[in-house]
């Protein structure tokens, strides 16, 4: 009778999706709209255009550009080939994430994208680690580094959740009215609807990792 027990809750504990802990709900289905779309919307901001600035580029209407973003429309191969051609990227790339296996972006040691990031004062540089392609959720993780002659800057804001894990040096990193003394190995997460960013460079160069999750529009 336990021999019987045991064999059926292997059978049910085989049949069963293995969880992580997390408390990330199960994955569903998307449609091919949806991945086109966020693939447009990814690498339209990943190229630093607004939505009226690709639909010019790329001769589509800004409502046009608008309803393929939002998976709303299902577009032609001719406006999606304009899009890609604006974009400066294959046409099969806004096709990649609909493919068999899902989204993955590797990127080797020093050679993350350099990024030119609004509002970035002397002596900040940000390295893209990487890229995420599809979902309704996008997340942006950057290498940081504050080199000796960096200037403090704590006007950043935007949408969404940051992470900020400290690799190296140190800085006070302000949120909202609140100052943080931040060394290797602290980590600090916070909404980044509210003015933050490093108010005094304690000890330079310093390096950090900056994670920002943000719902796509």
């Amino acid at each position: 009778m336990a021999k019987k027990a045991k064999a059926a809750e292997k059978s049910n504990y085989s049949t069963k999706s293995i969880a992580t802990g997390s408390g990330a709900p199960e994955v569903g289905a998307r449609t091919l709209e949806d991945a086109i779309g966020a693939q447009v919307r990814d690498f339209r901001k990943a190229a630093g255009l607004t939505v009226s600035e690709l639909a010019g580029a790329a001769d589509v209407s800004t409502a046009m550009v608008s309803k393929i973003e939002n998976g709303q429309i299902a577009a032609s191969l001719s406006t999606l080939h304009q899009l890609a051609t604006a974009l400066n990227m294959p046409l099969s790339m806004l096709l990649a994430s609909f493919e068999g296996r899902r989204g993955c972006s590797f990127v080797k040691n020093g050679k993350g994208l350099e990024i030119k990031r609004r509002g970035t004062k002397v002596g900040h540089h940000y390295q893209q680690l990487g890229q995420s392609i599809g979902g309704s959720i996008a997340l942006e993780p950057y290498l940081i580094t504050l080199s000796k002659n960096a200037e403090p800057y704590a006007q950043f804001r935007h949408e969404g959740l940051e992470l900020i894990y400290m690799l190296s040096g140190e800085v006070s990193y302000l949120h909202g009215a609140t100052s943080y003394h931040m060394e290797p190995g602290d980590c600090l997460l916070f909404d980044s609807a509210e003015f933050h960013g490093p108010d005094k460079l304690i000890k330079l160069p310093a390096t950090y990792l900056s994670i920002i999750v943000y719902p796509r529009r």
